[in-house]
Order: C-alpha cells, then structure tokens, then sequence
C-alpha cells in the first residue's frame, strides 16, 4: 500500500506544521481564501483582516482560489475588505468565480492583480425555489434583486455600462487573465510577490 508521507506523520505533528504555516502568513499580512465561499470562510476571513489591521495600517494582500458560493458571504467579505483601514491587495489564482469574484471586487482596481493562469467567471445568482407558489414568486423576486445588485458593482469595478454587465451575465462568462485586464476587472497581471512591494509609489 502507497502512503503519502504527510499522511504517515503523526497528528499533532500535521496540526504543528499547519499552526507554523498560518503564522508565517499572517506575519506576512496575508489572507489566503481558498474553496468555497461559506459562512465559515467568511468568519474567519474577517477575523484575519480586522486583527491584521489592529496590528497596523500596512498593506493587506489577499490571495484567491474559489469557483464562489454564498453569495452573502462574499457581500461580507467584499464590504469588510473596504472597511479596514489598511489597504487590501487582491491576487487572484486558479480561478476566481461568481461570489468570488464579487469579493475580489472589494479591492479598489489599482490593487486587483492575478497570476497568469487565473480564469474568472461573471453570471448572475442562481437559488432554489421551492414551496408555496408564494414563497416561489418571493425567492424568485429576491433573486433578481441580486442580479441587479451585482451587475452594478461589476459595472461600477469594471468601468463596463451597466447594460453590457447585465447582459453579460445572463449566462456564465469566463475569462482568461489577459481578458479580465480588458474587461476591467484586474488591474495587471503579475508573476512574482515583489511587484506587490512598490505599488503605492507607481
């Protein structure tokens, strides 16, 4: 039987290695949001960024990897990225999607970049509908109240008229990095850390 041999590591020594990596990032004034987006993910995303910038006003860099996922939860960390007074960095990896997407808007563009290889993805919210044909008209009307809630943000990031977003999104636009720059949502795309260093002096 194959074993990898972090899985033949005792537990306590997983749980030393992973404490010992989340330190060095947070000494590093980094936020890593990886997967879903959950409630969970939200929670401890805002608890990072409200303590980093307890700690100091120095810049905040932000690193994502997620298709997306509750859309609030995004609204969370979106909102909560602009109410620190640090500044936030955003650098998008592997692909940034739907509430993803949302919450790395939270960035101004100045300071949106990605890796080359980054995909993101633009469509409007979907949900459940189910129940009483009452409920179904309800979910149905909150749905598209967010539609319009996140096409504007996506206009007002992007520089995009508000009638190309809202069109766009009617069905999952994905984009490639360079095209992202294009459309508005990235700033630039980088490759190493250290074009993160100067950017309040460009």
């Amino acid at each position: 039987m194959i074993t990898l041999e972090n899985e033949a590591q005792p537990r306590s020594i997983q749980t030393q290695e992973s404490i010992f990596i989340e330190e060095k990032a947070f000494r590093s004034r980094m936020v890593l949001v990886f997967g879903n987006i959950t409630d969970a993910i939200a929670s401890e995303t805002v608890r990072r960024l409200l303590t980093l910038d307890a700690e100091s006003n120095a810049p905040i860099t932000m690193i994502i990897s997620s298709p997306g996922g509750h859309l609030e939860s995004g609204d969370v960390i979106h909102d909560v990225s602009r109410f620190v007074s640090s500044p936030v960095n955003m650098v998008g990896t592997g692909w940034v999607g739907s509430a993803a997407t949302h919450l790395y808007l939270g960035a101004p563009r100045e300071r949106r970049f990605c890796l080359p290889q980054t995909r993101f993805l633009i469509h409007q919210p979907s949900g459940g509908t189910g129940g009483a044909a009452s409920d179904i008209a309800l979910q149905a009307a909150e749905i598209i109240k967010a539609r319009e809630r996140i096409a504007r943000v996506i206009a007002r990031e992007s520089g995009q008229p508000l009638e190309r977003v809202l069109e766009d999104i009617e069905h999952d636009l994905w984009m490639s990095a360079s095209e992202a720059v294009e459309y508005g949502l990235v700033s630039r795309i980088i490759t190493r850390r250290e074009e993160l260093l100067h950017i309040d002096d460009l």
